[in-house]
């Protein structure tokens, strides 16, 4: 795992930036149609803006995901449940909206043909399951976290998890799902709460990891490219990462909330080039 180098070109401390919830847009996008949720409702809107149907939804939508001819859709609840807020996913017909299954996940992935992985964390579970077209379940692993779908096959076949299971001290590692519910298990983490990894063009993963950022190769072999704030296991829990590519390059950002100061946070934002070996 050596195919890529990263050089510090900026760092710098601001105050403020609170993590914030869901980004404000669409939940997804495909060929210039567009899926939005607001609380109680989804719509689905083609590329000229008119509104092709428009569904009721038990919950806040958060994410979606599109697959095929069919979307899913994940959601908080407005009440507090068995499993705190977390509400139904939603597998709907894209076509008109129709409802197909209500499923229970929190992060879920798009596989292709109409299938899609759908993962539950807390309340003793740590799964993954594979989901047919129809929402049956057809494959099932213990794993959670965020999901990167590599290439197609069977369901399972290339998908990459970045385990997130929010334990002190963390299990986590950077993992491959086969099927038949197998589990190869790749590089430990440090941060049981990593963020969402960035994928670059050759599939290596970035992984931001308490303040370390890593690469991940398809073999789950792993390097360092660069310690840019590692942290105390003991203060991990008061910082919140993201990593970003746009125009400018690769930012890296760690939010760091006050040890005392309830509300009170500062950003740690790093601005990195990254180039292939």
């Amino acid at each position: 795992m050596g195919s890529w180098q990263v050089t510090v070109m900026n760092h710098r401390r601001e105050p403020g930036g609170r993590p914030q919830g869901r980004p404000a847009g669409p939940l997804a996008r495909r060929e210039g149609w567009t899926l939005h949720g607001g609380d109680g409702e989804l719509s689905w809107v083609d590329a000229a803006g008119e509104v092709r149907w428009r569904r009721p939804c038990p919950g806040r939508p958060n994410a979606a995901h599109l697959s095929a001819d069919r979307v899913l859709v994940t959601t908080t609840s407005f009440d507090y449940t068995a499993w705190g807020h977390l509400g139904p996913a939603l597998l709907l017909d894209l076509a008109d909206g129709t409802p197909v299954a209500e499923l229970r996940g929190e992060r879920g992935a798009a596989l292709g043909d109409g299938r899609f992985v759908l993962g539950l964390e807390g309340y003793g579970a740590f799964d993954t399951r594979a989901h047919d077209r129809d929402g049956a379940v057809v494959d099932s692993w213990h794993s959670y976290g965020h999901y990167v779908v590599g290439t197609a096959g069977p369901a399972g076949t290339g998908l990459r998890v970045v385990e997130t299971d929010r334990r002190h001290p963390t299990g986590s590692r950077v993992v491959r799902l086969l099927p038949g519910g197998v589990v190869e298990p790749g590089p430990l983490l440090s941060d049981a709460l990593a963020p969402e990894p960035l994928v670059l063009p050759d599939g290596t993963l970035l992984v931001l990891d308490a303040g370390v950022l890593r690469a991940v190769g398809r073999e789950l072999d792993d390097a360092v490219l660069a310690e840019l704030l590692p942290l105390d296991p003991a203060d991990r829990h008061r910082f919140t990462g993201s990593l970003h590519r746009g125009p400018e390059g690769l930012t890296a950002t760690l939010v760091e909330r006050h040890p005392t100061r309830m509300g009170s946070y500062s950003s740690h934002i790093w601005t990195l080039g990254l180039a292939g070996r």
